[in-house]
């Protein structure tokens, strides 16, 4: 598969707002001069700031599906999220969708910009958990969304983890004493899936995230405004899943050197038991949460040992050093072990 980046595909961004009259941003205009320039790239994304006079936007192009999806429906499952959170303003204003692919062959989507810095762990754990407390209380029909349910809250993700680990685990170039290791703690979480029955008989069913590593957040430090911008795999489950993931190790290294200490976990559960109007989901949170912390680790060595593969043998179509940088920590044995060993233990 053609390595595809930011910097390659910028002619055919500028390509493409040429000659796609279909676009529809308020003060754009595709006959008048503009800029374009590269926001951003993820594994499955690459965003970009279109300048015009004095209005700024981003285009967001899909390359890829995490949930299985192709670009078409993957770009329109994004957008339709995006509109049911807009009355928060917490999320990107969703501009346009563009899921034919005729004069691109990847998912489109046109949304707001919001300038700003990324989320500092240091600083902004209470900004976060409030944000996070706004949209898990935001108010949808249960049975008319969009949104893939979320069931079996454990099986589910060591299902989903067993399918990436298979990838490594079939691999030559796996390291033995790390796939020994992860076999083991993939059946040590067959065991502790079954601790699922508490969300089974207990369901707080609401819109999360799922993605909620800091760069995927957007500070504007002199407005006070906080933004969550990615919104690609986003699921009708249990809120525990957002909060776990954002305070996990995994997430936290993912972009910085920061592991969260358990005062700062305490901060931050603090202030989003403060920001609920449930009593019941704020006396059961913090155990929804510890429930999910170690399956949220496994998810992110797993997908980092498939992707260490994938990687290797040219099966990403989109490449950042960096992450691969990640994924080599990631797979690092003493690293592995510093995240389950606590838990095969007791």
């Amino acid at each position: 598969m053609a390595d595809l980046s930011i910097h390659s595909f910028l002619p055919d961004v500028r390509d493409y707002l040429h000659k796609n009259k279909q676009v529809s941003v308020p003060g754009w205009s595709h006959e008048g001069d503009f800029e374009v320039q590269p926001l951003g790239q993820g594994e499955y994304n690459m965003n970009f700031l279109v300048k015009q006079n004095n209005h700024a936007w981003v285009l967001r192009v899909n390359s890829g599906s995490q949930i299985g999806f192709s670009t078409a429906d993957q770009i329109a499952y994004e957008y339709q999220t995006l509109q049911l959170l807009a009355p928060l303003d917490i999320s990107p204003m969703p501009l346009f969708l563009d899921n034919t692919c005729k004069f691109l062959p990847y998912g489109i989507l046109g949304m707001a910009y919001y300038p700003g810095e990324a989320l500092d762990y240091r600083h902004d754990l209470v900004e976060a958990a409030q944000l996070f407390a706004q949209y898990h209380q935001l108010k949808v029909p249960e049975e008319n969304n969009h949104l893939i349910r979320e069931t079996e809250t454990l099986s589910l993700t060591h299902q989903r983890c067993g399918k990436m680990l298979d990838v490594y685990f079939n691999s030559d170039l796996a390291d033995p004493a790390l796939k020994s290791y992860l076999r083991e703690v993939y059946a040590w979480a067959d065991e502790a899936r079954k601790k699922e029955v508490y969300f089974i008989n207990d369901p707080w069913h609401c819109i999360i995230n799922t993605e909620v590593n800091n760069t995927n957040w957007i500070l504007n430090r002199q407005t006070g405004d906080i933004h969550l911008t990615d919104w690609e795999k986003p699921l009708w489950g249990d809120p525990s899943q957002d909060l776990s993931h954002f305070r996990v190790p995994t997430t936290t290294l993912w972009k910085t050197d920061y592991r969260m200490s358990p005062r700062d976990k305490a901060e931050m559960m603090s202030a989003y038991k403060h920001a609920l109007t449930d009593a019941h989901l704020r006396g059961t949170i913090e155990e929804r949460t510890r429930l999910r912390d170690p399956f949220n680790c496994l998810r992110g060595v797993s997908w980092c040992a498939m992707a260490w593969v994938q990687y290797q043998q040219n099966e990403h179509l989109v490449k950042n050093e960096d992450t691969f940088k990640k994924f080599s920590m990631y797979t690092d044995l003493a690293f592995v072990r510093s995240l389950f060993d606590p838990y095969l233990t007791t």
